[in-house]
């Protein structure tokens, strides 16, 4: 298996998505912002759709969108009720923008496909390289902010009243989500990003309430699955987002009935 490239580039990607989007995904469920999650990757759809009409790689337009978008949500609500209204209508829009684009992308069928539903085997050593750079750079982030985002997540009340600013610690705890979310659609699409970012975080949580023990075991269980999904997918020439998917739900299941 490992005597082919685009295997040993697999493998490389996924691992570093899979990290990344356990650690992050971990933080969007103790946050209860999943929705927000789901809301980036088609938003993403969007951006990387427009970038291949303008001739540019579908990476950086789902980059800036996502980016962009998450920045959004962050500034225009900070507190529940008004951060779900934020995110609706930015995903209304988006979604209505992602129609229009679709309605010029009648010739790239193929990589409509790869962008809905992930093209691991496909990446390149310099899409590689991106995927590196946004882990790293989101990690960086996170570590920088892990302070303030558990306070402002665990007691936003006390936290405002200490003077933690709720809207920039949202603000840039979404931006790192929306890197999270870019760097997950190379490997499962935009359709199944709640797959990777979302299923072993919540299976995590629902095994231990210890934080460090959480993020630890969300990122082992999302390599864990990439990289499963990703060596069944090629003894049995099935999709690897199915079984990636397959086994969160499976890994999910199994959480609920260890449930601490």
């Amino acid at each position: 298996m490992f005597e082919y490239d685009f295997m040993v580039n697999a493998f490389a990607a996924s691992g570093i998505v899979a990290v990344l989007a356990g650690i992050v995904g971990y933080f969007l469920v103790m946050r209860g912002q999943t929705f927000a999650g789901h809301a980036l990757s088609h938003v993403g759809f969007t951006g990387a759709t427009g970038a291949v009409l303008l001739g540019i790689s579908p990476i950086w337009g789902m980059i800036g969108f996502t980016l962009a978008a998450g920045v959004g949500m962050g500034a225009l609500g900070e507190r529940l009720a008004g951060r779900d209204v934020a995110i609706g209508v930015i995903l209304s829009l988006a979604l209505g923008f992602g129609l229009l684009f679709l309605h010029f992308f009648t010739a790239y069928a193929t990589q409509v496909t790869a962008l809905l539903f992930g093209n691991v085997l496909g990446v390149s050593a310099s899409t590689l390289g991106v995927l590196a750079g946004l882990g790293v750079l989101s990690l960086v982030a996170l570590a920088a902010i892990m302070r303030p985002l558990l306070f402002a997540s665990l007691q936003p009340e006390l936290a405002e009243a200490k003077g933690v600013s709720l809207r920039l610690v949202s603000v840039l705890f979404l931006a790192i989500a929306a890197l999270a979310v870019a760097a997950c659609t190379q490997i499962v699409g935009v359709l199944l990003v709640f797959t990777l970012m979302v299923g072993p975080a919540a299976a995590a949580q629902n095994l231990t309430t210890r934080l460090s023990i959480g993020l630890v075991l969300a990122a082992v269980l999302a390599l864990v699955q990439a990289w499963v999904g990703l060596t069944l997918a090629f003894y049995t020439d099935w999709p690897t987002s199915f079984w990636i998917t397959a086994l969160a739900a499976l890994v999910y299941g199994g959480s609920l009935l260890g449930r601490r």
